[in-house]
C-alpha cells in the first residue's frame, strides 16, 4: 500500500531532520546533560515525534495490503525549516545590537605616517605604516581629514579635532601644543604631529570597546525572572503536549466528539498527535530569553555612541528605579575651573609676596581650588617658571585645607571650620568679607600666618550652562537632587538657589558624602551619586548607581556604574532616560513573550476547535514561535532610534 510519494518525502524529509536538524539534537543532548531542558528539547521531540510516526505509518503500509499511510514527513521539515529561519532572522536582528561595538572598532584608521628623526630630533623622513605595529613614543603626522592614529598629546602644529565618535562632543575642539588627543578621532584643518602615549590595547578607542563588549555580556538581574520561568517551562510545556495528546486520543476513541470533526486525510490518533505536537513547538521560552539581554546589548551600544558609557545590565537596571540624585558640586554643577576674582589682604604686605607664601602652600594639593590660587600667584611673576619658597611639615585636609610651614611661617589656608579647629580667631572685618563673598556664590578662602589671619582670596567657579534646566527637568522625572559640597554653608546656598536645589549638604568631607548617601538609601530611595571621580569616589561606589562625569578618556574608572566621558549635565538626564525607555521595552517583552505563550498554547491544544474547527498545525505554530522570537528582538532593536531628551536650549 505504499506510494512513491511517500516514499519520495520519507527520502527528502531525512536529511532535513537529521543533517539540517542536527543541531536541535546537539543542544537537546546538552541541555538534557546540564539538567536544564530548553527550545531544542522542545524541538528535537516535536519533530521526532511527527518523523518517527510518520516512518512508522509508511512502513506499515509497505507491509499491509490494506492499511493507507498517513504521513507527518512535510510537518518536521517545515518545521525545521521555519524555526531556522527565524533563528536566522533572530541573528541578523542580534547582529545590529552590537553595530555600535563594530563601529567604534572601525574607527580606528588602518595606517598612520610615522615621523623619521636624527639625533638633534629634525624630522628627516616619514613613512607609513600599520596602525597595529605604532610604539609608544613614536610621533605621528596627522594631514587635514585625516584620522589620529593614537592617543597621545601633540608636539607641534595647531588644529580643531572632531572628538564626537568617541566623546559625543559635537563641536571640534581647538588643539595646539600640549593638549592630548583620542585614537580615532578625525582631524579637520591643520598638520599636527602627536607623541603616542596610550597605544594598542591601553587606547581609550580599545578601553571603550572593551568596556561595551563586557557591558553586553553582563547579565541584568531582571534575567533571573526569565531564567526561573524557563527552568519550570521545557518540563511543564511536555507534560501540557502530552495530556492534549492523549485528552484528544481518548476523546476520539471513545467517541466524545462527532467523527465529522476529523479530517478526511487522517484518523482521531493523528488528529491528537498533530495537537500535541502543535503545543510543543508553539510554546517559545527564547522570546523569554531574548527579552533582556537583547534590550540591554542594544541600550549599551546606543549609550556608547552619545559619551555614555553603562557597565552592563545592573547598571542600567538601578538606573532606571533612581528617585534620588545626589550631585558634586565643583566640576559636577559648575565648570570645574574656578578662578581667583578678588583678594582682601587684612595686614599691611605685599601683594606679590602673600600670593608667594600661599602658593607654596597650595602647591602641593590636587584641590581645583588650590590649582587656582596657584596659577593666579603665577601671573604675578613675569618669568615662566617661578620657584616658590620650600613648604616644610605639609599638612593636607581634604575638605578643609592645607597647613605647611614656609620661611619660618606657620601658613595655614583653607575654609572657616579649618580656622577654627586650628584656634584662630576670624575678626569681625573678616567675617563681614566672607559672608559677603558667599553671598556671591564665590568661594573665600582663608590665609592666616602665624596664626592671624592675613587675607582672604575669593574664587569663582562658574556654573555650567544648562543645569538649571537639567535640575528642573530631573524634578519633572519625579527625581530630587541634593548637592553634596565640601565648600562653606554661604556659597553652597548661593549656588543652591542659583540652580534650583533646595536640599545642600556643606562643608562635608569625601567619606561624609559617602554616608549621605548611605543614609538616603536608608530611607528607602535609590540613589545615585554624579561626581568626577577624584574625591568623590567612596560615594560613587555607596550610591545604588554611581555616574562619573567628565571622564574624558579616562573611561574605565572603577568606582563608577555609568561612566559619562563629557562634562555636560545633560548626560545625567540621558543615562536615566535611557535605562528607563529600555526597561519599558523589556517589560514589554516580557508581556508579549509571556502572553503568547499563555494565548497561543491552549490554541494549539485546540481550545477553538470544538467551536470554531480552527486548529494550528504543526508548521504553522513553529512558524508563530520563531516570529515570537524575532518580534521580540526587532522591539528591542527600537532603542537604536532612542533619542536623548531634547529640552535643553542649547
Amino acid at each position: 500500500m505504499m506510494s512513491i510519494g511517500e516514499l519520495l518525502r520519507w527520502i527528502l524529509s531525512t536529511p532535513v531532520q537529521f543533517i539540517i536538524g542536527r543541531k536541535f539534537y546537539t543542544g537537546a543532548y546538552k541541555a538534557m546533560c546540564h539538567g536544564s531542558p530548553n527550545m531544542d528539547v522542545l524541538i528535537a521531540l516535536g519533530t521526532n515525534t511527527a518523523y518517527f510516526y510518520s516512518v512508522y505509518s509508511v512502513l506499515r503500509a509497505a507491509t499491509s495490503e490494506n492499511y493507507m499511510s498517513n504521513d507527518f514527513f512535510e510537518t518536521s521539515s517545515m518545521l525545521i525549516s521555519f524555526i531556522l529561519l527565524g533563528k536566522y532572522l533572530e541573528i541578523l536582528a542580534k547582529g545590529k545590537t552590537s553595530e555600535a561595538i563594530a563601529k567604534l572598532m572601525d574607527l580606528a584608521p588602518e595606517t598612520a605616517t610615522l615621523l623619521i628623526h636624527d639625533h638633534e630630533g629634525n624630522v628627516v623622513g616619514e613613512k607609513e605604516i600599520d596602525s597595529r605595529l605604532i610604539q609608544k613614543n613614536d610621533v605621528i603626522k596627522v594631514v587635514p581629514g585625516g584620522k589620529v592614529a593614537s592617543d597621545g598629546f601633540v608636539i607641534r602644529g595647531q588644529s580643531h579635532v572632531n572628538e564626537s565618535m568617541i566623546t559625543g562632543e559635537s563641536r571640534p575642539v581647538a588643539k595646539r601644543k600640549g593638549d592630548t588627543v583620542i585614537g580615532g578621532t578625525v582631524n579637520e584643518n591643520g598638520v599636527l604631529h602627536v607623541r603616542a602615549t596610550f597605544v594598542g590595547s591601553e587606547s581609550a578607542l580599545a578601553q571603550i570597546v572593551r568596556l561595551v563588549e563586557s557591558a553586553q555580556m553582563a547579565k541584568a538581574p531582571v534575567q533571573k525572572f526569565a531564567d526561573q520561568i524557563s527552568r519550570v517551562f521545557v518540563p511543564l510545556v511536555i507534560v501540557l503536549s502530552v495530556l492534549t495528546w492523549l485528552v484528544w486520543f481518548l476523546a476520539g476513541r471513545f467517541h466524545g466528539y462527532p467523527r465529522s470533526w476529523i479530517p478526511s486525510s487522517m484518523d482521531s490518533f493523528q488528529l491528537a498527535l498533530q495537537f500535541g505536537i502543535s503545543v510543543m513547538v508553539i510554546a517559545c521560552p527564547c522570546a523569554l530569553g531574548l527579552a533582556t539581554p537583547t534590550a540591554v546589548m542594544v541600550a549599551t551600544g546606543v549609550g556608547a555612541s552619545q559619551g555614555v558609557l553603562i557597565k552592563g545590565g545592573q547598571a542600567l537596571e538601578s538606573a532606571h528605579k533612581v528617585d534620588s540624585i545626589v550631585f558634586d558640586k565643583t566640576g559636577t554643577l559648575t565648570i570645574g575651573k574656578p578662578v581667583v576674582v578678588n583678594t582682601k589682604l587684612l595686614k599691611n604686605m605685599v601683594l606679590r609676596e602673600f600670593y608667594d607664601y600661599v602658593a607654596a602652600a597650595e602647591d602641593n594639593s590636587e584641590h581645583p581650588l588650590a590649582k587656582a590660587i596657584v596659577e593666579h600667584a603665577k601671573k604675578l611673576h613675569s618669568e615662566e617658571n617661578h620657584i616658590w619658597p620650600e613648604a616644610r611639615d605639609f599638612i593636607s585636609v581634604p575638605g578643609h585645607g592645607v597647613k605647611a610651614n614656609i620661611n619660618h611661617k606657620i601658613v595655614i589656608v583653607g575654609n572657616k571650620s579649618f580656622m577654627l579647629s586650628s584656634s584662630i580667631d576670624i575678626s569681625l572685618e573678616a567675617m563681614e568679607i566672607l559672608t559677603e563673598e558667599e553671598e556671591k556664590a564665590q568661594t573665600a578662602i582663608i590665609v592666616a600666618m602665624d596664626q592671624e589671619v592675613v587675607g582672604i582670596i575669593s574664587v569663582s567657579d562658574p556654573i555650567k550652562p544648562n543645569a538649571n534646566d537639567v535640575i528642573s527637568y530631573l524634578r519633572s522625572m519625579n527625581v530630587e537632587s541634593i548637592m553634596v559640597t565640601g565648600d562653606n554653608w554661604g556659597t553652597a546656598n548661593a549656588i543652591g538657589k542659583e540652580v534650583g536645589i533646595e536640599k545642600i549638604i556643606a562643608e562635608a568631607k569625601p567619606e561624609q558624602k559617602a554616608e549621605k548617601v548611605k543614609e538616603l538609601q536608608l530611607s528607602g530611595k535609590t540613589v545615585a551619586m554624579v561626581g568626577d571621580g577624584i574625591n568623590d569616589s567612596p560615594a560613587l561606589v555607596s550610591a545604588d548607581v554611581g555616574l562619573a562625569i567628565g571622564a574624558g578618556t579616562d573611561v574605565a574608572i572603577e568606582a563608577a556604574d555609568i561612566v559619562l566621558m563629557k562634562s555636560n549635565l545633560e548626560d545625567v538626564v540621558t543615562a536615566i532616560d535611557l535605562s528607563r525607555k529600555t526597561f519599558f521595552r523589556i517589560r514589554m517583552n516580557y508581556v508579549w513573550a509571556l502572553g503568547y505563550n499563555i494565548i497561543g498554547i491552549p490554541i494549539a491544544a485546540g481550545v477553538l476547535f470544538p467551536s470554531f474547527r480552527v486548529r494550528l498545525p504543526p508548521w504553522v505554530a513553529g512558524a508563530a514561535m520563531a516570529a515570537s522570537s524575532v518580534s521580540v528582538v526587532c522591539w528591542s532593536l527600537l532603542l537604536r532610534y532612542y533619542k536623548s531628551p531634547k529640552t535643553f536650549a542649547n
